[in-house]
Parts: structure tokens; C-alpha cells; sequence
């Protein structure tokens, strides 16, 4: 018996979704777009975390497999993501949601 089956399921989906409303509450509540990435990632892990341990409750691969490529995507948002945020930064000095939402006037 591995060591992650010996904690309950429901207390990995308590902790995922604890994680993820911390992620979610980031996303809506701050205005630093730095912070928001993160917040998204937190949210991604969240998601990760449930797939592992679901894939480990049920002794199914599908699971991990599917980790594997969030974690991808992840990599790849993040990369593209803070090239977009530096590029802004070097325009206009802020990282700030709101001074983004000035661009599209």
C-alpha cells in the first residue's frame, strides 16, 4: 500500500480546493499582473494535485499523463506570459491590470 493512499481522497479534494479558491480569490482580487499569473499556476497545481491523486486512488496512469501535459501548458503560458508582461513593462512602467485595460483605448 503506497503512503498516498493512506490519506483519505476527500482530504486531497479539501486541500485542491482550498488551493484553488486561493487561486481564484488572487485572480479576481489583486491587480498586479505577476501576482495573477501565479494565482493562475496555483490554480493549475490544484487541479494537478487531484489528478495525482485520483490517478493513485484508482491506480489508473490517465491521470499522471494528463499532469504531465499541464504542466506543459503551464511552462508555456508562463513563458509567453511574462515575455508579453516584460515587453509591456519596458512601455508603459506598470504591471498594473487596470494600466493594461488603458491599451485597448
Amino acid at each position: 500500500m503506497s503512503s498516498i493512499q493512506v490519506i483519505p481522497v476527500h482530504m486531497y479534494v479539501l486541500l485542491s480546493a482550498v488551493l484553488f479558491s486561493i487561486g481564484v480569490m488572487g485572480v479576481i482580487f489583486r491587480r498586479n499582473a505577476i501576482i495573477v499569473f501565479m494565482c493562475v499556476e496555483l490554480m493549475l497545481n490544484a487541479v494537478n494535485l487531484l489528478l495525482v491523486a485520483f490517478s493513485s486512488y484508482l491506480s489508473d496512469g490517465a491521470g499522471q499523463v494528463f499532469v504531465f501535459f499541464i504542466m506543459a501548458v503551464a511552462a508555456a503560458e508562463v513563458a509567453v506570459g511574462l515575455a508579453i508582461l516584460s515587453m509591456v513593462y519596458r512601455n508603459t512602467k506598470s504591471v498594473d491590470i487596470d494600466t493594461l485595460s488603458k491599451l485597448k483605448e
